[in-house]
């Protein structure tokens, strides 16, 4: 096993290209249905995905604007004139014997992303470009023979490429994660991990440190997790840097992720650009695009994620707070018309509520969530505002907050219903306390109190909710306690 010592000797340098499956409802050239999800095998399949002679593609308007759309979201120049090529290599899986690709002239130019790490820090990943292109069928291996799918050939991808500025398994996986949401909120995909939505692959070199040349690259194909992003990178600068240091060669290849043995594996060796020899498409005319249609076309995209933290920063929330909110589209946008609506305090009770039913987002497989509900502000508004008036304990809000989350009642309906109302009616609470301080079983407790044994108010208080079955104000019960024994 290498030591540290040694690791530290290098730097790691990464880039990742995405595959983004586009959220058309048919192919990208063809009237096929895009959602292969649980489908018989080559059953969303048309002739021109089969690729039988004489078949023509039409190019899907819609896959179109939802590349526009990614462009905003990357901070990314949309070309004017963007053009189809053909990248030919021979795979069972692509009955055309090529892909249809954007080599020379890609729809997306240079952008950048700036993804927020765990340490609070951001770090700023440059965009190369992204492309429009078809994806490839699926083949899956048994034993000695293989059987081909082409459900998913022909569905629309845009494969966005990062500069090569990550330079920690955890900026890969902030990246990863990032630009997840950023296609997401822009509608651009469905961003289903677990179904291919999108799928990275992570190019990673190494070299010492202060050097002006950057190693022979390895690239891990197909992760579908933030995880595995990290865990891929951490696995191959080691076993780089072991290379290396043996005085042996990293050979430039196409590897595999095994996410049981939590190790990549050799599967072919990588080929060039011009192993590929891309032509232009003649089939496919240019896409042309005028200023104002990108403009347009780009005003419609919503609220992006980076927006969102701008608008709490003033809400003091904490990192994974924030996130939570942010796997959630629906429910972000939520909290900020509250906070638009009711002002910050609210808006901060209520993200945290949100928070805490939602659990932590970092959860890798985590896709941002469509709000099955017309969820409106006003009825967390009211259940905030009757928490503030001290008419529910912290605990029985939450228990309504739950229930708003999957009805349209009334929070004091609700409360009511559950028999959740707090009482904080001195007088009431007051005649409760007298009982208690004068029961036998709270001389000890009494006593303690005087000696200054703060701690000991608590089981008085406990007393007191039990007699009140729950429902009297502890701060208040403390306060009168306080008072009854000076």
């Amino acid at each position: 096993m290498i030591s540290d010592d040694i690791l530290n000797k290098y730097e790691m340098t990464i880039g990742i290209e995405c595959h983004v499956q586009l959220a058309t409802d048919t192919k990208l050239f063809s009237g096929a249905d895009n959602d292969a999800r649980d489908k018989e095998p080559n059953s969303v399949v048309s002739p021109v995905d089969y690729g039988l002679p004489g078949m023509l593609p039409v190019l899907n308007r819609r896959a179109v604007d939802l590349a526009i759309k990614a462009g905003k979201a990357l901070n990314a120049k949309v070309a004017n004139v963007s053009r189809f090529d053909r990248k030919h290599y021979f795979y069972p899986d692509l009955p055309k014997g090529y892909q249809t690709t954007q080599m020379y002239q890609p729809i997306i130019l240079s952008g950048h992303i700036d993804a927020p790490l765990e340490s609070g820090e951001t770090v700023r990943v440059r965009i190369h470009h992204a492309h429009m292109e078809e994806d490839a069928g699926k083949l899956t291996h048994f034993g000695d023979y293989s059987l081909v799918d082409l459900n998913r050939a022909g569905t629309p991808l845009i494969e966005i490429v990062s500069e090569p500025d990550i330079h920690s398994p955890a900026e890969a996986k902030a990246y990863a994660a990032e630009l997840h949401r950023l296609m997401t909120y822009a509608g651009v995909t469905h961003g289903d991990l677990y179904h291919g939505n999108m799928r990275f692959d992570v190019n990673i070199s190494v070299a010492l440190k202060g050097a002006t040349e950057l190693g022979k690259r390895a690239e891990v194909k197909n992760l579908n997790s933030f995880r595995s992003v990290e865990k891929a990178a951490e696995y191959e600068f080691r076993r780089q840097v072991e290379l290396v240091e043996a005085g042996e060669q990293v050979v430039q290849e196409t590897r595999g992720w095994d996410d049981d043995k939590q190790r990549t594996n050799s599967q072919r060796s990588k080929e060039d650009a011009q192993d590929y020899r891309y032509m232009p498409d003649a089939d496919i005319p240019p896409i042309v695009l005028t200023d104002e249609e990108i403009a347009e076309i780009q005003a419609t995209v919503p609220m992006l994620p980076s927006a969102y933290r701008e608008k709490w920063a003033t809400l003091q929330l904490d990192r994974s707070v924030v996130d939570s909110l942010l796997a959630t589209q629906g429910y972000a946008a939520l909290v900020t018309r509250i906070q638009d609506e009711a002002g910050n305090d609210i808006a901060k009770r209520v993200a945290h509520w949100f928070a805490s039913a939602l659990g932590h987002a970092a959860d890798d497989e985590s896709v941002v969530r469509e709000v099955d509900l017309d969820l409106t502000p006003e009825g967390f508004i009211e259940l905030a505002t009757m928490v503030e008036k001290n008419e529910l304990s912290s605990t029985a809000a939450k228990e309504v907050f739950i229930e708003l989350l999957s009805s349209h009642g009334s929070p004091r309906a609700i409360a009511e219903a559950k028999n959740l109302i707090q009482v904080s009616d001195e007088g009431e609470i007051a005649a409760i306390v007298d009982d208690v301080l004068a029961d036998p079983s709270s001389a000890q407790s009494i006593a303690d109190i005087k000696e200054g044994k703060d701690k000991a108010i608590g089981f008085l208080v406990g007393q007191i909710m039990k007699k009140s079955q729950g429902k009297a104000n502890p701060a208040l019960a403390q306060k009168l306690i306080r008072e009854r024994l000076k």
